[in-house]
C-alpha cells in the first residue's frame, strides 16, 4: 500500500467512524444521549480502548501523533472536570512523532514487545517518578520536586508503548477519598459537575470517564482505585500486595498497603496493562507469582461460590443505594450460575483501622523528611492541608513498636480472611458505604471531626483488602435514580487476580457499561 491510499484509509477512519469495529464486542446497552463536540480531533477515539487504539496505530489507520492530539484537545476542552494537574505535552509530541515516523514493518516489529505503542496515557501525580518532570504529591511542599529517575512502573509503561503526556490530579499524599487540594484544586465527577469523582485517584477516573484517555495509572492505599472507579462507572482492579512494582526507592508503600494499577473503561485494557506490569522488581522478596491475565477473560470463570457482605464492618447503616448496586451484583452472579450467599469474615476493624492510621502517617512523614533532606530546609505548616499536618504531627511521637504492631495486625487480620476465602471464591461487598459525596464534604481542609464523620462511609469496606492485601476490584453495574454510577466490590484469595477478571470480563459481557457515558 503506498502513502496515497494509507492516508486515504487513515481520514476514512477518522471520518466515518469505522474505528468502532476495532471495540471489544462485549455487547449494546443503551447508551446516554451524548452533546456533539465537532471541533474536537479524531470523533471516533473515545469510542476506542487502549487494545483498539493501538491496534490502529500499528495498523497505520491513524498516527500516534492523531492518537495524542486528540487526548489533548479532549484535556483542554474539558478543563472544567479538572483532571490534569501537570501537563507533559511536548515530551509526548516528541515521542509520538518518532513512532509517527516509523514504517508500517518497523512498527510492527516494535509492537511486538511494546503491544500499545502510541496510545496516550496518564500517570497519577502521587508516589510515580518520570525522570526530569515534577510529581507534586498534590502537595506545594513538593510542587517542584523533579525526578531524576523513572520508577520500575513507569519504565515498564515505557517499555510497552504507551505515551505519557500527563499527570493526573490526586488529593495531597492522597489521604482522601476526594480528589480536592489546595494546589489543584477541586476535580469533578464528570457524570455531575457537583459531585466529588472520588480518590484518591479521581484525577485519573475523571481522565477515562470524560474520554480523554482510555484507561490511566492509579494507586490505591485505602480504597483509592476502586472508590473513583465506582463513582465514575468505570472498572479499577487493586492487585495482590506485591505483584505490581513499587520501587526502586522504596518497595512497599505505607506498610503494604499501596498498590498501584489503572482505571480503565474495558476489562480487557486493565488486564493487558496488569500483565504488562505484574512481576518482581530489584530487590523484590514476597508477592504473588505473575499470571496469564489475558487468557484468563478470554473464558468464562467456574461456577464460584461467593460471600455476599452487607454489613457496614463499623455497624454503621449503609446507604440503600449502595445496597441496591451490591444486591444487582449479586443477582446478576447467581443469573450466571453462581452461588451468593451472606456471610463474612470476623475481623479486628478498631486495631485494624487504628493500625492504618499510623501507617500512613507515618509513610507521609517519611516522604516529606526525605523531600526536607533534598531541599535542605524545613517544611513549613502553610505547604500542606491542616488535616495533613495534623497527621504530621502526630507520626513524629510514634514509635517504633506501634510500627510494627500495626503490621502485625494487618498480618492477623490477611490470616483471618485467608481462612474464610478457604470457604468461598469471592467476598462481594459495596464499594462504599454512601453514593459519591458532594465536592467539599470530604475536604482535608476542614475539622477533624467533621472529616471523620464523612470519611467513614468511604472506605470501610475497599480498605480491609489494603491491609490484608488481597485483590479486589469494583465492577460498574448500577446506576441510581439520578444516574450517578455506584460500584460493587468484589474480592479474591491472595494473588487469584486471574479469578477476578475472568469474572469481570463475564460480567462485562452479560451486562455492558462501555456505551454508558456521561454527558460532556
Amino acid at each position: 500500500m503506498d502513502a496515497k491510499q494509507t492516508n486515504g484509509g487513515r481520514r476514512h477512519f477518522l471520518k466515518t467512524g469505522a474505528a468502532a469495529g476495532l471495540a471489544l464486542k462485549v455487547g449494546v446497552t443503551a447508551a446516554e444521549p451524548r452533546a456533539s463536540t465537532p471541533a474536537l480531533p479524531m470523533p471516533e477515539y473515545e469510542k476506542l480502548d487502549a487494545l483498539a487504539l493501538a491496534s490502529a496505530i500499528r495498523e497505520g489507520r491513524l498516527t500516534a501523533l492523531e492518537a495524542l492530539e486528540a487526548a489533548i484537545a479532549r484535556a483542554e476542552a474539558r478543563s472544567q472536570i479538572n483532571a490534569v494537574a501537570l501537563r507533559h505535552f511536548d515530551l509526548a509530541r516528541e515521542n509520538a512523532q518518532r513512532l509517527s515516523r516509523m514504517g508500517r514493518a518497523e512498527r510492527a516489529a516494535w509492537a511486538q514487545t511494546a503491544p500499545l505503542a502510541g496510545v496516550p496515557f496518564a500517570l497519577k501525580d502521587l508516589g510515580v517518578a518520570m525522570k526530569g518532570t515534577v510529581t507534586t504529591q498534590g502537595c506545594a511542599f513538593f510542587k517542584d520536586a523533579v525526578a531524576d529517575h523513572d520508577s520500575t512502573l513507569v519504565q515498564r509503561y515505557r517499555a510497552a508503548g504507551l505515551n505519557i503526556f500527563a499527570k493526573t490530579t490526586t488529593p495531597e499524599f492522597g489521604q482522601t477519598a476526594t480528589t480536592e487540594s489546595r494546589l489543584f484544586g477541586l476535580t469533578r465527577n464528570p457524570w455531575n459537575l457537583a459531585y466529588s469523582a472520588g480518590g484518591s485517584s479521581g484525577g485519573a477516573a475523571a481522565a477515562v470517564a470524560a474520554g480523554i484517555v482510555p484507561a490511566a495509572h492509579a494507586s490505591d492505599g485505602g480504597g483509592s482505585i476502586r472508590i473513583p472507579s465506582s463513582h465514575c462507572g468505570l472498572f479499577g482492579l487493586k492487585p495482590s500486595r506485591g505483584l505490581v512494582p513499587m520501587g526502586p526507592k522504596m518497595l512497599e508503600g505505607w506498610l503494604g498497603l499501596s498498590a498501584q494499577n489503572v482505571i480503565s473503561r474495558s476489562v480487557r485494557d486493565s488486564a493487558l496493562l496488569l500483565q504488562l506490569t505484574q512481576g518482581p522488581e530489584a530487590g523484590s522478596r514476597t508477592g504473588p507469582q505473575p499470571g496469564a491475565l489475558i487468557d484468563a477473560i478470554t473464558r468464562p470463570p467456574r461456577r464460584l461460590r461467593i460471600a455476599l457482605m452487607e454489613q457496614n464492618p463499623f455497624g454503621a447503616p449503609v446507604h440503600p443505594e449502595c445496597l441496591d448496586a451490591v444486591r444487582a451484583a449479586a443477582r446478576l452472579c447467581e443469573s450466571l450460575g453462581h452461588v451468593v450467599e451472606m456471610a463474612a469474615p470476623k475481623l479486628a476493624i478498631g486495631e485494624m483501622f487504628g493500625s492504618m492510621g499510623i501507617a500512613t502517617a507515618a509513610g507521609m512523614l517519611a516522604s516529606v523528611r526525605m523531600r526536607e533532606k533534598e531541599t535542605g530546609r524545613t517544611a513549613r505548616e502553610d505547604e500542606f492541608e491542616p488535616l495533613n499536618w495534623r497527621s504530621l504531627q502526630l507520626a513524629r511521637g510514634y514509635s517504633a513498636e506501634q510500627a510494627f504492631t500495626a503490621r502485625t495486625v494487618f498480618d492477623q487480620a490477611a490470616r483471618t480472611v485467608d481462612l474464610f476465602l478457604g470457604e468461598y471464591d469471592l467476598i462481594l461487598s459495596p464499594v462504599t458505604a454512601a453514593p459519591a459525596p458532594l465536592l467539599g464534604a470530604m475536604s482535608l481542609d476542614q475539622p477533624y471531626e467533621s472529616f471523620v464523620k464523612v470519611a467513614m462511609t468511604a472506605s470501610p469496606f475497599t480498605a480491609i483488602f489494603n491491609m490484608t492485601g488481597h485483590p479486589a476490584m469494583s465492577v460498574p453495574l448500577h446506576w441510581n435514580g439520578a444516574g450517578m454510577p455506584i460500584g460493587a466490590q468484589f474480592a479474591a484469595p491472595f494473588g487469584a487476580e486471574a479469578t477476578l477478571l475472568a469474572l469481570a470480563a463475564q460480567l462485562e459481557q452479560a451486562a455492558p457499561w462501555k456505551d454508558r457515558r456521561p454527558v460532556l
